[in-house]
């Protein structure tokens, strides 16, 4: 094992540890795919803002809007093996996500082999490529990335694995197919129909509902992580998987909804985890509905 592989290897099992991942294809794939090569040149930013990461682990509204970054002293790879952000476009706030909380959140999804998965936000293709190892060629992976210099990039860096296929879009379209897996890797204030209808029974989603404040100029939102599980089409179950301070969806945000979910929000940890539910059927509003949406609803 040469030098920069141990480095991967070490850097795969510690993720496993700090995640308590249960998915043993994700740690091989995690030890196997290079993330320097899914990256901008190095030196690389970093971020370096402690109070930003215990603010969103804990759910806290005080998380400063742009967080800060430090810059590695060089270009050496081994920079990147440790379980840290690493930012694609500062000014953006855009980063490659920390590997522990996008691992657990592959890991929730029960990723196996020959399995079908949609990414939604693929940025330059890190997790893409963690997520098409750990299913396998005899898998498909399809991504879409909204903006169109990080898809043509992510096209380049997953040529090597054809069993994906890259689209630059917001991901809004209907779907060709089902998905037994779908990572939201950007904040949404709602699930779109064609995400909910192109989840294959017993499929799960990863949704990060994100609030936003638009006259703080931050491109980042704050919210929960959601796992849908869909055992009917009618209604899907829900579990709150964690906190989330994450780079806002492009395209798919409402905002409207936006003030309906940021004061949803509002209501604390006594409101979001009685959420166990997502809705489909047409009702009326009650006290059941934590989000109640034209054609779903977050509920008890």
């Amino acid at each position: 094992m040469n030098d920069l592989a141990a480095y991967r290897r070490f850097y795969a099992e510690e993720i496993e540890t700090v995640a308590n991942l249960q998915t043993r294809a994700l740690v091989e794939a995690l030890a196997d795919v290079p993330r320097e090569r899914f990256l901008r040149p190095g030196p690389w930013a970093m971020l370096a803002d402690q109070d930003f990461v215990s603010a969103v682990a804990s759910g806290s509204p005080a998380a400063p809007a742009r967080p800060r970054t430090r810059t590695t002293f060089d270009a050496d790879p081994r920079r990147v093996y440790h379980n840290v952000a690493i930012a694609i476009d500062p000014a953006r706030s855009l980063f490659n996500g920390q590997p522990a909380t996008l691992a657990a959140w592959l890991d929730a999804l029960g990723l196996a082999p020959g399995a079908r998965v949609l990414h939604i936000g693929c940025g330059l293709g890190y997790y893409t490529a963690v997520m098409a190892a750990a299913v396998g060629a005899g898998g498909r992976v399809v991504a879409f990335e909204v903006d169109e210099e990080l898809a043509a990039g992510a096209q380049d860096n997953l040529a090597s694995m054809p069993w994906v296929e890259v689209r630059h879009g917001d991901g809004s379209t209907p779907l060709d197919g089902a998905f037994d897996a779908v990572l939201v890797n950007a904040g949404v204030t709602h699930p779109l129909e064609h995400w909910l209808d192109g989840l294959a029974a017993g499929g799960r989603m990863v949704l990060p509902m994100t609030a936003t404040m638009p006259a703080m100029g931050s491109t980042i939102g704050k919210g929960l992580a959601l796992l849908l599980t869909k055992h009917d089409v009618a209604e899907l179950a829900v579990r709150m998987i964690g906190f989330v301070a994450i780079y806002s969806a492009v395209g798919v945000r409402d905002e409207g909804l936006n003030a309906s979910l940021g004061k949803a929000l509002m209501g604390g940890p006594a409101q979001w985890q009685r959420i166990t539910r997502l809705r489909r059927d047409i009702h009326e509003p009650s006290s059941a509905c934590w989000l109640h949406g034209p054609t779903w609803c977050f509920a008890q």
